[in-house]
């Protein structure tokens, strides 16, 4: 062999063992699209899937909106991800019909999408979901608020702090699934708004945090000061309609539920901020979607759903210390202790 063709041969060689883990990795490159990156329930969501990724060898690169809402920062971020060559994107979408041609996209492109929390509408315009039955968790809180009311609950005055106007498809279930807890009557189960019960004082929207749940709080209580039932979307929300209510002196008799059962949220469950919260479990939905990309890299297999279901149920239970006859609760020592699993 000449020197030339030597040092050539040589070169490759040298070349190929260097990129080497560098191929590997982008061979099981993932993405994760969060709403923001402040909410506590998606800095869990992050530190599931930064986890799991390290732990099996996936290259994970994460992204998130400014706001909850930010549908123009998810969309880049999807583009971004197809450009990088990922295998795999979990997103929690703001946007739950807007996102699905860029969704389409990158499925087109061979990238396996799973939809984590929030589900694309249609459902099926990603490759899985992985999330808490969000009609479930409101179902839950409806029924221990109308349990714990009592023959109150035929006369109370609700308050429903939504998410966004955009109707994004966990905001929807959550609220239907409370309002039928309650006994009420829905509408249109595909969105909110429409009930004609008395009860519902009126629907506002939160962005899902704290100054968005506080406005809103303010807002319904301009409007009937006797609200003696709030509904709130999470328990950032459920903080600020707190503070609002505290303001004018009515935070010792107004019953407040929400759903995420993080840490925070059931310490305020423990401290009576909250009177009781539906636990969702982020770090699993974020850990099962990375181990679905790497299954989805290694020989294309895709995750199947709960039997009876159209996505995979990662599971819910409600936290309060004021259990409630015919609603299955757990306590917030136990919900300490799962926050967040």
């Amino acid at each position: 062999m000449s020197l030339r063709k030597t040092v050539v041969h040589a070169s490759a060689v040298l070349a190929l063992s260097l990129a080497g883990p560098a191929l590997v990795k982008a061979e099981t490159a993932a993405c994760l699209i969060t709403k923001t990156d402040t909410n506590p329930f998606f800095v869990k969501m992050k530190e599931g899937a930064t986890a799991k990724a390290e732990e099996m060898g996936v290259a994970l690169k994460s992204y998130a909106g400014k706001i909850d809402g930010d549908h123009a920062s998810q969309v880049a971020a999807i583009e971004t991800c197809i450009l990088d060559g990922a295998k795999g994107i979990l997103i929690t979408a703001s946007d739950t019909k807007a996102i699905v041609p860029a969704v389409q996209q990158a499925r087109d492109a061979g990238i396996l999408v799973i939809a984590l929390d929030t589900p694309l509408e249609p459902i099926d315009s990603a490759d899985a979901t992985f999330a808490t039955d969000n009609f479930k968790a409101g179902e839950l809180i409806g029924a221990w608020a109308a349990a714990a009311m009592g023959d109150g609950a035929k006369d109370a005055k609700i308050a429903m702090l939504d998410l966004a106007v955009s109707q994004p498809s966990v905001g929807v279930l959550r609220d239907q699934g409370f309002l039928q807890g309650f006994g009420i009557d829905l509408g249109d189960p595909n969105k909110w708004g429409d009930e004609t019960d008395s009860r519902i004082v009126g629907n506002e929207v939160t962005a899902g945090n704290e100054e968005g749940g506080r406005k809103a709080m303010e807002n319904l209580l301009t409007k009937d000061p006797g609200i003696n039932v709030v509904y709130t979307i999470n328990e950032p929300a459920a903080a600020g309609a707190y503070e609002a209510l505290k303001a004018v002196g009515r935070e010792g008799d107004v019953l407040i539920v929400s759903v995420d059962g993080g840490c925070p949220g059931v310490a305020d469950v423990k401290a009576g901020v909250i009177g009781a919260t539906s636990q969702q479990y982020p770090l699993l939905m974020a850990s099962l979607g990375i181990e679905a990309i790497a299954a989805w890299a290694k020989d294309g297999t895709k995750p199947e759903n709960t039997p009876g279901l159209d996505f995979f149920n990662t599971g819910v239970n409600l936290v309060t210390d004021q259990p409630a006859d015919g609603v299955d609760s757990i306590d917030t020592t136990e919900g300490t202790e799962k926050c967040w699993g």
